[in-house]
């Protein structure tokens, strides 16, 4: 159903999980695929405990169907995010915890998709309020959505809300108890290891590499 985009200097970059204090809509270049090739790594490959659950790669997402340019259930990221986020693993499992991951990289035809779903259904109020925005540092492969489980049983520890929940229970700081807490530990260890938590999405984190251009390359 959504048209592939051309893919130009000129392009317009979306994506979704990004603060927009200022919509900036300057053109960017995109890299190309064999510099994609060079740059992503699986992240598996650096810690095979890490659980994926790539949800954009199946229905079971908030569009309802699967996402354009994710064509295996794999996550991917920038090979200097990949590493951090195995240090992050070994970390958690000292505490019988480990990471269950919904996606790293996103291609830009994907971020676009997003946001051509939000118009078609009259849903521009996530794009106003940043929950689905119009560039992503998943287009750079570094950002990641995740969350906690338990180890032995892979058993999702009580976030207080599910993935990709655009509400106000979903803002890290929005929770008590045992839920506040589960959050504090996934952002604390992601944290400890270079990782920053965007404030509305409690799974959302990012990780800073200076001069990083969007990939379109499918996965596969």
């Amino acid at each position: 159903m959504f048209a592939q985009p051309v893919l130009t200097a000129a392009c317009l970059l979306v994506g979704c999980h990004q603060s927009p204090p200022s919509v900036n809509t300057a053109p960017l270049p995109i890299a190309a695929d064999a510099v994609a090739e060079t740059l992503l790594v699986d992240i598996r490959s650096r810690d095979s405990t890490i659980r994926v659950d790539a949800r954009y790669a199946t229905s079971n997402n908030f569009t309802g169907k699967p996402l354009p340019g994710y064509q295996a259930p794999r996550a991917l990221l920038r090979r200097e995010a990949a590493v951090a986020l195995a240090r992050v693993q070994t970390r958690l499992r000292s505490r019988g915890l480990g990471l269950l991951v919904y996606d790293g990289y996103r291609p830009v035809r994907a971020s676009l998709a997003m946001v051509d779903w939000a118009k078609r259904t009259g849903r521009e109020d996530l794009l106003t309020q940043g929950y689905i925005a119009r560039r992503s540092r998943h287009n750079l492969g570094l950002a990641v959505d995740l969350t906690l489980v338990e180890l032995g049983t892979a058993i999702e520890l009580d976030m207080g809300t599910p993935f990709d929940t655009f509400a106000q229970a979903a803002h890290t700081a929005n929770a008590e108890g045992r839920v506040r807490e589960n959050r504090q530990i996934l952002v604390r260890a992601m944290k400890a290891e270079g990782f920053s938590n965007y404030d509305q999405e409690w799974w959302h984190f990012s990780y800073p590499v200076e001069g990083a251009l969007p990939f379109d390359k499918v996965i596969r």
